[in-house]
Parts: structure tokens; C-alpha cells; sequence
């Protein structure tokens, strides 16, 4: 089955699973994905969505699982936006 989505691997840092093709990405959303990816609490991967644009405190358009920690920075203001927690 192939990917909808492309794959980037930052150094030091989780991949970035990137739903993109066909749309630009600015070079400062995806040096702002990079820097999330290497964060050590960020779990497995990091995912951008066809709407991924940079953001005030994370990456708008990204969804950032983190284990043992929150990023209240990484939820957007506008509509839709919000965080998940569950027990594990």
C-alpha cells in the first residue's frame, strides 16, 4: 500500500510525517517541525497537515504526541484546535 504523506528525519529528533504533497511548506514551519521533533519528550513521530504554517510556540497545522508531558504552546486559538489526554 503506498504513503499519503512524505517522511523527513531530522537529526537527533522523531521523523515528521508530513501530508504535503503538492503544497509549499515555509522554511521556517519546517525548521519549527524540526526543532518540536527533537524535543525528548515528543513521542514515536510528529504529523503536518496540508494546512502546516508557522505558528507562535509550535507549528499550526501539526499534531505533536508527547509522552509524560504537555505543550499547552502547541494548541492553535482558532477554531477546532484542542488537546487529548488518556491514562495509559
Amino acid at each position: 500500500m503506498e504513503q499519503n504523506y512524505n517522511t523527513e528525519q531530522p537529526e537527533g529528533g522523531v521523523p515528521i510525517k508530513m501530508w504535503t504533497r503538492g503544497v509549499p511548506v515555509e522554511d521556517e514551519a519546517k525548521q519549527q517541525l524540526a526543532n518540536a521533533a527533537r524535543l525528548p519528550i515528543v513521542f514515536k513521530h510528529i504529523a503536518a497537515m496540508p494546512d502546516v504554517h508557522l505558528g507562535i510556540g509550535a507549528t499550526v497545522g501539526s499534531v505533536i504526541p508527547t509522552l509524560r508531558a504537555i505543550i499547552p504552546a502547541a494548541v492553535g486559538v482558532d477554531i477546532g484546535c484542542g488537546m487529548m489526554a488518556c491514562k495509559t
